[in-house]
């Protein structure tokens, strides 16, 4: 069974797609998120959703 954890971004209107691009690129590579989910609505702000695995170390002994 995966568990995940999740990172909501809000990000205002008026942010560029470069910017969002940027922020998002960041989070990938530096905090090993992946994207989960994107809505943009028609006033231009854009909430994301990011996810990561959660892994759960079981004892051996």
């Amino acid at each position: 069974m995966l568990d995940y954890s999740y990172l909501v971004l809000h990000l205002p209107r008026g942010t560029s797609r470069d910017v969002a691009r940027r922020i998002l690129t960041e989070h990938a590579e530096y905090g090993d998120w992946e994207l989960d989910r994107l809505r943009l609505y028609p006033d231009g702000r854009r909430d994301i959703r990011l996810r990561r695995k959660i892994i759960r170390v079981t004892r051996t002994m």
